[in-house]
């Protein structure tokens, strides 16, 4: 089964609670994959999985480049990576991605980038919406 929401936001603080809304259905070994632009809004939308996990909002950055974050003190652990900055797949499987999933929520921006995409992960779109709003897309898929 595919599920798929697309919301129009106008502010950072909509698209964080974009985010806030898909943290209440994540469990362990969740997967979301954040598509887009530079700027586009991918670690605001983090920031509101943080604090929808239970985790301060405050405390997340884009890991850009350090390539990985951990945030605990939540319900679920989140690890936030971007790979933004990595040109070699090789890079991605050193960082040990899959295994961190199992135990928490794994966010990662410019998923793009990934060798393989695990198969039941969500995937988050977010795309300039012309005069400072932004079409944030979620695609679920669900093990039928």
């Amino acid at each position: 089964m595919h599920a798929s929401r697309t919301i129009t936001t106008a502010a950072e603080a909509e698209t964080g609670a974009a985010g806030r809304e898909l943290a209440a259905v994540l469990t362990p070994g969740s997967v979301v994959l954040l598509f887009g632009d530079l700027g586009a809004g991918k670690t605001a939308f983090v920031r509101g999985m943080a604090e929808g996990l239970g985790v301060d909002p405050g405390d997340v950055s884009s890991p850009t480049f350090t390539l990985l974050q951990e945030y605990r003190g939540g319900r679920l652990p989140l690890f936030h990576a971007d790979l933004y900055r990595v040109n070699d797949a090789r890079e991605v499987d050193e960082l040990g991605l899959e295994e961190l999933a199992a135990d928490g929520v794994l966010a990662i921006e410019w998923s793009e980038k990934l060798p393989r995409t695990p198969a039941q992960a969500i995937r988050v779109s977010i795309k300039d919406a012309g005069q400072e709003r932004r079409s944030v897309t979620i695609e679920m898929q669900n093990a039928e």
